[in-house]
């Protein structure tokens, strides 16, 4: 599995956590950054944020208002975040189509993409960031 983007030390907020989540690719992110995941409820200033999605969590709306919740606690405009959805032929797939549009309304952009323990991620930035 690749690098998430993440710095030593970050403290990343996880959002939509479930048990149907790989453990393993939240490992990853623990093991990169060196700090346990914190949860969505979490108050404070988070470095990046991660978040898993499911045709069945909502529309593009609803996922466009995820967006936003993820960017709220973050420390500036240039964190990484990433989105997390069922890969394609597994059910509560979210197509990239989808992915975009929220994306866009919530005032980022999609950068890259990885499979990621049955599920793909799609990196997401600010479309301020200079990535």
């Amino acid at each position: 599995m690749s690098s998430f983007g993440f710095d030593k030390d970050f403290i990343i907020q996880e959002y939509g956590y479930d048990d149907d989540v790989p453990e393993d690719v939240r490992s990853q992110i623990e093991n990169e950054t060196g700090e346990e995941l914190v949860d969505e409820y979490y108050e404070y200033v988070a470095d990046g944020a991660i978040a898993w999605w499911r045709a069945e969590d909502g529309d593009v709306d609803d996922l466009a208002d995820l967006f936003l919740d993820m960017k709220a606690n973050l420390a500036d405009d240039d964190a990484v975040c990433w989105l997390f959805v069922p890969g394609p032929s597994s059910e509560g797939h979210v197509s990239a189509h989808e992915i975009k549009e929220a994306a866009v309304t919530a005032g980022l952009q999609s950068s890259s993409s990885i499979a990621a323990g049955g599920w793909s991620g799609v990196r997401l930035l600010s479309s301020h960031a200079r990535r």
